[in-house]
């Protein structure tokens, strides 16, 4: 985000008197992504960014939702992993509805030998495939599973900004 912008979004956003009128759609926009970027406190912790969250909520519910953009930072709508990685040493894998399809990828499995070095007697490679197991835990919900991703006018690489809305 350039810092010609966010001077401009921050100054309606700390200075709503009574000569700003109401912010068009894109100043909406920008309003939304300068407090969904935010991060200590995140947008929960800034007063003004209570009513354009609150109304991107409200509108979020309603049909023919259009994200409000910022066309100044190029950004559009946010992305969105309900999902959290992993824990080490796990994949992503895919639960099956009771018809045997599979369903979104909401597991974390691992397959793990249970008879390592023959521990139980098994050398057999005929019995090996009844050593293998496959371990599967649900996958962990991101408490936070929007995204921006910004361009750092400083450093120049992206970052990802996370945040939550839900009421």
């Amino acid at each position: 985000m350039s810092f010609k912008i966010t001077i401009i979004v921050a100054g309606v956003l700390l200075y709503p008197g009574p000569f700003v009128t109401p912010a068009s759609a894109d100043e909406w926009g920008c309003e939304v992504l300068l407090c969904a970027s935010s991060s200590d406190p995140t947008w929960r912790g800034v007063p003004a960014c209570h009513p354009p969250m609150k109304r991107l909520i409200s509108a979020m519910k309603k049909p023919g939702f259009d994200w409000p953009v910022c066309r100044e930072a190029g950004t559009g709508a946010p992305g969105y992993e309900r999902y959290s990685d992993c824990p080490s040493g796990y994949q992503v894998g895919r639960s099956q509805d009771r018809n045997g399809f599979a369903t979104e990828q909401n597991l974390c499995v691992k397959t793990v030998n249970t008879c390592q070095g023959g521990v139980h007697g098994f050398h057999n490679s005929d019995r090996q495939g009844d050593c293998i197991r496959t371990i599967s835990l649900l996958r962990p919900l991101r408490s936070e599973p929007y995204f921006f991703d910004i361009e750092n006018d400083t450093s120049g690489r992206t970052e990802r900004h996370w945040f939550e809305l839900h009421d």
